[in-house]
């Protein structure tokens, strides 16, 4: 990987993320089709609670790994939210928004990461 410190941030927001049974995590590296980010995690959660739960947990492991979160969006509401991390950005879903703003088509122009091959 070519940036390791982005490739260890999305380490650790996926594993905050499984600590709290988000579903469908996706990790897709998108450094070579955009110059916003070098990667972006997209997860779903059942229900607004649950959406909470995942971002606050995200922000809180990152946070104490010394990366702070730039901005957020959508928590709220928290049907979408989006956790900027600057290197990398985390998406996590209700199930309807997931489907409809269907980020994995829209980037599919980045690579998809499986998750079994971050260990």
């Amino acid at each position: 990987m070519e940036n390791n410190k982005s490739f260890e941030m999305a380490k650790l927001a996926i594993e905050a993320l499984e600590d709290k049974k988000a579903e469908d995590i996706r990790m897709i590296d998108i450094s070579e089709v955009s110059v916003i980010a070098d990667y972006f995690i997209i997860a779903g959660g059942s229900n607004r609670s649950q959406i909470q739960a995942l971002c606050d947990n995200v922000e809180e492991k990152l946070g104490r790994a010394g990366l702070p979160v730039k901005q957020i969006e959508g928590y709220d509401t928290a049907n979408w939210v989006l956790l900027d991390f600057g290197d990398i950005i985390v998406h996590i879903f209700d199930k309807e928004n997931r489907l409809l703003y269907d980020l994995e088509r829209i980037w599919r122009d980045g690579k998809q990461i499986e998750l079994k091959d971050i260990e």
